[in-house]
């Protein structure tokens, strides 16, 4: 293990972690549709406004391109339902899918559909669609900033946690203190508000340091998303089975026994009690409490708990929004996990 330290002062940090607003929330907004890949976060930090771009065209890859026929149906059929949607209906619709209703492209696309029909009725549906869409995705981009930089403080406050105490630096690799100082912190944000947002902002921070070459934040923020992997996989378990308690109390007895008898063969104890440990601790030390387990006596080995992380993958994981940074950060954790169990 490098045991070598790499001091970073807050102050200068957060200062270099610092960018407009409106790029942090193109990040927000590419997490907010589909699968993302973590290539897609990294976006032009400097020069990036729309009117100063040399060709009048979005720096973004895919905004520099003809739609296809397959996202012409997609944006025809979005467009069929909000025109046809309650303004009231609106805001939530639009934050949905805010990345593909801001675009200029699916506003032109109206326009289109407009020229193209002979309905007047429909006409005047779609008119009504784009100037209700200015409004809308103002109100929704002003709602989200400010969720945004609530996030933001979150965040903060989670990872001045990791520096010491005495000097206000950063010891890179952290201390068993300062991993704990940072979970403490995080638990007492509530589970509601680490949600995709702040997952962005994390992620966005990490991009950032990576960009600016500051490899001690970059490996913080990873320990950030580890211990909130594992925190809000700890929880998951624990509703997980006061679900199952709750079945077995209302079912009646031959189902109950049933569900007993299945929770008895999905496997020994010790491996879900080990399971919920190694949930609640630092990362770097779990090939030592692995080891440790393994050469005990507890009736755990590496196939008993390789199997009951693998039903927490089908029990949690696979229940997350698909998609979402979310199940893509606890995935990635669980299968690290039993990377180091073989």
């Amino acid at each position: 293990n490098n045991t070598s330290k790499m001091k970073l002062n807050i102050p200068s940090i957060l200062l270099a972690l610092s960018f407009s607003e409106t790029a942090a929330f193109s990040i927000v907004k590419s997490f907010n549709v589909g699968t993302v890949t973590p290539s897609t976060t990294t976006l032009a930090m400097e020069n990036d406004n729309f009117e100063e771009s040399p060709t009048g065209q979005s720096r973004l890859g895919g905004n520099q391109r003809a739609p296809t026929v397959q996202e012409i149906s997609v944006m025809d059929d979005m467009i069929t339902k909000l025109s046809q949607a309650k303004p009231y209906d609106l805001p939530n619709a639009v934050s949905k899918a805010i990345r593909v209703v801001s675009s200029p492209r699916f506003f032109m696309r109206i326009a289109e559909r407009a020229d193209q029909s002979t309905d007047e009725t429909e006409k005047e549906q779609l008119a009504a669609l784009a100037s209700n869409l200015v409004t809308t995705i103002e109100a929704v981009v002003s709602t989200t900033e400010e969720k945004l930089d609530d996030r933001a403080k979150d965040v903060e406050r989670v990872v001045k946690a990791a520096a010491e105490p005495d000097s206000g630096e950063f010891m890179v690799p952290l201390s068993v203190e300062r991993v704990d100082a940072m979970r403490m912190v995080l638990n007492k944000i509530h589970p509601a508000d680490q949600d995709e947002t702040f997952l962005s902002t994390v992620d966005a921070w990490m991009n950032k340091s990576h960009e600016d070459g500051l490899d001690g934040m970059v490996a913080i923020m990873q320990k950030v998303l580890q211990i909130y992997a594992g925190e809000s996989i700890a929880r998951a378990r624990v509703e997980l089975q006061a679900n199952v308690a709750a079945a077995v109390a209302g079912e009646a007895q031959q189902v109950a026994d049933q569900l007993v008898a299945k929770e008895e063969a999905a496997g020994p104890k010790p491996s879900a009690e080990t399971m919920d440990k190694l949930m609640g601790m630092d990362t770097d030390l779990w090939d030592v409490e692995m080891r440790k387990v393994f050469a005990s006596d507890g009736g755990v080995s590496a196939d008993s708990l390789t199997a009951e992380v693998q039903r927490t993958m089908e029990a949690v994981i696979l229940g997350l929004d698909n998609g979402s940074m979310a199940q893509r950060v606890q995935a990635e954790y669980l299968k690290e996990l039993v990377t180091r169990i073989q």
